[in-house]
């Protein structure tokens, strides 16, 4: 069930008179968490009519940063668990 959010962000984008194909694969498909959906928002909000493909290119972004963000995350429990095992041991 999609979030308040993405229903947002759906609404937006059929705001912007793009088909609704689009609309629905953007929101429905890819920006599924509220932080992606808030921030292909922000970005909707700030760019007054961006080409389909500026769209998708900043949801591509959007994406990239957020496994970038999640690397990072799974990065540092790694490295954390590693200082405790020299610390602790096992």
């Amino acid at each position: 069930m999609p979030s308040d959010r993405t229903r947002e962000l759906y609404k937006a984008l059929q705001e912007k008179g793009y088909p609704d194909k689009f609309c629905r694969e953007i929101a429905y498909k890819y920006m599924t968490t509220d932080y992606t959906a808030t921030r292909m928002l922000g970005y909707l909000y700030r760019v007054t009519s961006p080409r389909m493909e500026d769209v998708a290119d900043e949801m591509l972004a959007i994406l990239s940063d957020r496994n970038a963000i999640m690397e990072k995350k799974a990065s540092e429990h790694a490295q954390a668990t590693i200082n405790d095992v020299y610390e602790n041991g096992l």
